[in-house]
């Protein structure tokens, strides 16, 4: 690409980033209310920045050059990662998937010795984003906010639901790298590193299990009077909202049957064995689709909208950070190993972790210890921002209707996530 459209993309980017920490200034517009209030609303939406400015880059493109360069820029892309967020959210938030992540954590529960509500609330902060080692990222995000939303997030005051997501998404994506595929930065990684299962294990599971359990249970601690108070106010209806029953109120849903939860385990395990294959997980979607409008008796509403604009974001986000290789790849590869991994953990906050570690991944010349500190950085930095961290999106768009004003501050959020990603660094250099 030409010096011109790299840096069109880079001011792209820059706007971009500073469009998703000023989207209250929009949404307060949008209530005013007025003709163009829908406008305003429209810019509100996080979910909607990166598509949007990704839009730009591409009429400039389309003007800097021509139409078939902008369309072979688009085509050379890959949206392997937005497509499969897409597919997973869809199926971890399935009902079936739902109640049976409930009843685990229900049994787990009892074996600890804690008022209950405290109890779910800790495993939900530690267990679920741990589990994501196995499930992916996205799918241990779509699983924790859920739980949040539903059991905790109904009730509470802001403080606390700002605390309890900034932990989350430094959790989730610390909570990822004790396997070589779940992570996104870590699988963009793990192939030109030589990186499998057991050396991520070795050199970063036991400190991010302990930086993801200290985090959890500091949290708990400090909002333990928040979370009862919000686990009691909010506790959900075992009926499912927007089914008008015969007595004017909602009609009761049936248990989930055993095998209902075992179809959609399988189909989960299906799309998260085929992330790397778009044919084969979107295949698996639209089946799972036919199959829960086969037995709508056992499901919820499909979070299909949410997905896509999740998707939508991540893609904007693969189309802008595509260009902005021409200045982070020589300001990465000039780093010594300590400072790039606060130097990491600060890009992260401001462009997707995994670009940043495909980024490193493309300097030629480095030794062990630089590139665990690339990854060890990029991880650590994955909760500062909504952009940080490829499943951080997905949570942001499930949990948002919770917040006051239904918008999410990017900078209330980065407050929050500092003291986590703080213990995250110290569980990462302390020898």
């Amino acid at each position: 690409m030409s010096a011109a459209i790299e840096i069109t993309a880079t001011l792209c980017f820059a706007l971009a980033v500073l469009h998703t920490f000023s989207v209250s200034i929009f949404a307060r517009l949008a209530h005013r209310g007025g003709p163009h209030a829908g406008t305003w609303h429209l810019l509100a939406e996080v979910e909607v920045v990166f598509g949007a400015w990704a839009f730009v880059l591409l009429l400039a493109m389309a003007a800097l050059t021509d139409v078939p360069t902008a369309v072979k820029y688009l085509d050379d892309s890959n949206f392997t990662e937005p497509l499969f967020v897409f597919a997973i959210m869809v199926v971890a938030a399935s009902r079936p998937v739902l109640e049976l992540a409930r009843l685990l954590l229900q049994g787990a529960v009892r074996l600890l010795p804690v008022r209950r509500e405290l109890g779910m609330f800790l495993l939900i902060m530690a267990l679920v984003p741990l589990v994501g080692s196995l499930i992916t990222e996205p799918a241990a995000m779509t699983l924790a906010a859920i739980l949040l939303r539903d059991g905790y997030f109904r009730a509470g005051s802001a403080r606390f639901k700002y605390l309890t997501l900034g932990v989350l998404f430094v959790n989730v994506s610390i909570g990822g790298v004790l396997t070589a595929y779940a992570a996104p930065p870590v699988l963009m990684v793990a192939s030109a590193f030589n990186w499998d299962t057991a050396y991520m294990l070795a050199h970063f599971g036991g400190r991010a299990a302990a930086a993801v359990l200290v985090n959890a249970v500091a949290l708990t601690w400090i909002c333990r009077a928040d979370a009862i108070a919000a686990a009691a106010a909010g506790r959900p209806s075992r009926q499912e909202p927007g089914e008008p029953g015969a007595a004017g109120g909602h009609t009761a849903r049936p248990p989930v049957p055993a095998w209902v939860m075992a179809v959609h385990l399988l189909f989960l395990a299906g799309v998260v064995l085929g992330a790397h294959h778009p044919p084969v997980f979107l295949g698996l979607l639209m089946l799972f689709i036919g199959f829960c409008s086969a037995y709508k008796r056992y499901q919820s509403r499909l979070l299909i909208k949410e997905g896509l604009l999740v998707g939508f974001f991540l893609a904007g986000l693969v189309v802008l950070g595509g260009l902005q290789q021409w200045w982070l790849q020589d300001l990465l590869g000039g780093l010594p190993p300590l400072v790039l991994y606060w130097g990491a953990a600060a890009l992260t906050a401001l462009t997707d972790n995994a670009a940043l570690t495909y980024l490193g991944s493309l300097v030629h010349g480095t030794g062990e210890a630089w590139r665990v500190m690339l990854v060890a950085g990029a991880v650590t930095g994955g909760g500062l921002t909504v952009i940080a961290n490829a499943p951080n999106p997905a949570g942001f768009a499930l949990l948002k209707g919770s917040f006051p004003g239904e918008s999410i501050s990017a900078g209330k959020l980065l407050l929050a996530a500092l003291a986590p990603t703080l213990v995250a660094a110290a569980a990462f250099l302390l020898p």
